[in-house]
């Protein structure tokens, strides 16, 4: 048995089509409809291209009922070796957004894997390659050249993959719970999302969570004219609209005490101070904005902050000369895992009382996704998985390629479903980049951060086999 086996095995498998034409079959399928009877698409994800794939790694698969969305299934499978030895749980998601087919480039379709040419040729085009079927599929691919090379793994792994992500994963937290015995791990080793850059291997810990929220003010029945009642009759608009820069000032600080950090832990702090926020493959930054005397990165991976996503006074597109009788905001919270979300609504009650903003109404949406969480660099799954991927860019003659190490991403994932829910440290591992239009036409991967983390997750299973159990002893 050999570490460096492994990884030239994943290489080959990678290098002579085998892991396109794997991501290929899975991305023919469409799993991206949001009709009330998609379920049976869900199904055949699930039972036809993953469990098939997994079961001839020895997997014993099921499918769970959503007890929330019943066009939602999930899929749990589980390999044992030894109850005594570690155990992983690998999470993914199996829905993506729709296809939106007619608005491709021509040349591409969503569902047929397509390599770019010339200058594209690194990128392979696909609904679903970078969220989130590809990333999956790269870390089961790993698993599998790992028990090819060694004859078994050395760890038990337990996969989890939902099909209702891209709608706010519903039931998610009561599945874990119903079936928190058969998901028990010592570790969530998972990939989403994308690379803090395309070139720079990333490792984080968490997610912030999100808090969604409406202010409104209704003063009275129907519009009256401007001309008649103007500078008689309260604006809505205008006083929502102070209302809300007494929550956030014009330069984007938070005013709302309650919802500011005390500060940022120091280990936290060291580790987002190695990070670095360029604005590659996006818009241009504001380096005003925001909380004043943080660096960017602390104010995207530390900070929590408060938006204004939309707001409507009147008739945006027929405005009349009247003035009229109601406003309304949705607003946005991104928080940190120091904050209790319960907390939020009364918070903002008592601010806007005291500024004099009582006539402002505050409603919780249904839609927030759960707590924020993080992992505190010094965490030794952290280390190991650091030390690992160290290892393995040092095979590849990389040594002195940057790993970035993220306490908590800056968007949101339902992460908290198995750190408190389950209760098990959180690893996630993204194999993609922010420029892939995961969300829009023209979704794909990059092929190089592709065959890279093919070999850096293959090391990494491979040091959890040799180095997971005295890990977990020292644990206990």
């Amino acid at each position: 048995m050999d570490r460096k086996k492994a990884i030239h095995r994943a290489e080959h498998f990678f290098d002579t089509h085998g892991f396109f034409d794997l991501l290929a079959d899975w991305v023919a399928l469409d799993t991206g409809s949001r009709e009330d009877d998609r379920k049976p698409q869900m199904l055949a994800y699930l039972e036809k291209k993953i469990s098939p794939y997994l079961e001839t790694m020895d997997f014993c698969c099921r499918i769970v009922e959503n007890p929330s969305e019943p066009c939602a299934p999930v899929l749990i499978a589980r390999r044992i070796e030894d109850e005594a030895l570690p155990s992983i749980l690998i999470y993914g998601h199996g829905d993506t957004v729709p296809a939106m087919t007619l608005a491709w480039e021509k040349g591409l379709s969503p569902l047929k894997l397509t390599k770019g040419t010339g200058r594209e040729q690194d990128k392979w085009y696909g609904r679903g390659t970078a969220d989130n079927k590809g990333q999956h599929a790269l870390n089961f691919a790993a698993l599998e050249c790992v028990i090819k090379e060694r004859g078994s793994l050395g760890f038990n792994v337990i996969a989890l993959i939902e099909t209702g992500e891209e709608s706010g994963s519903p039931g998610l937290h009561e599945i874990c719970e119903k079936e928190k015995k058969s998901l028990q791990a010592n570790v969530l080793i998972a990939s989403d999302g994308p690379r803090i850059d395309p070139d720079v291997p990333t490792i984080f810990g968490g997610s912030r969570a999100v808090f969604n929220f409406d202010l409104t003010i209704n003063l009275r029945e129907g519009g009256h004219h401007s001309g008649n009642w103007g500078g008689l009759l309260a604006n809505p608009g205008i006083i929502l609209s102070h209302a809300l820069a007494c929550m956030v000032d014009a330069k984007g600080k938070i005013l709302v005490e309650a919802l500011r950090p005390e500060t940022i832990k120091p280990s936290i702090k060291k580790a987002i101070d190695k990070l670095e926020i360029t604005g590659k493959d996006g818009p241009e930054i504001d380096p005003h904005w925001g909380e004043p005397g943080l660096t960017g990165p602390e104010k995207v991976y530390g900070w929590n902050t408060l938006e204004v996503l939309a707001f409507k006074c009147g008739d945006p597109d027929q405005p009349v000369n009247a003035i009229p009788p109601e406003a309304w905001a949705r607003c946005h919270i991104r928080f940190i895992a120091d904050f209790d979300p319960d907390t939020f609504i009364p918070a903002i009650r008592k601010h806007l009382d005291t500024h004099g903003f009582s006539m402002v109404d505050i409603l919780p949406l249904p839609n927030n996704y759960g707590l924020a969480t993080r992992m505190d660099p010094d965490n030794p799954w952290v280390k190991l998985v650091t030390s690992s991927f160290e290892s393995t860019l040092d095979t590849l003659n990389k040594p002195d390629k940057k790993i970035s190490f993220l306490p908590n991403l800056g968007g949101t994932l339902p992460n908290d479903a198995f750190s408190h829910v389950i209760g098990m440290p959180t690893i996630w591992i993204p194999h993609s980049y922010g420029g892939c239009n995961q969300h829009a036409p023209n979704e794909h991967v990059s092929g190089k951060i592709m065959r890279e983390g093919l070999q850096l997750m293959t090391g990494l299973f491979w040091d959890i086999a040799e180095k997971g159990i005295t890990l977990i002893n020292e644990e206990i």
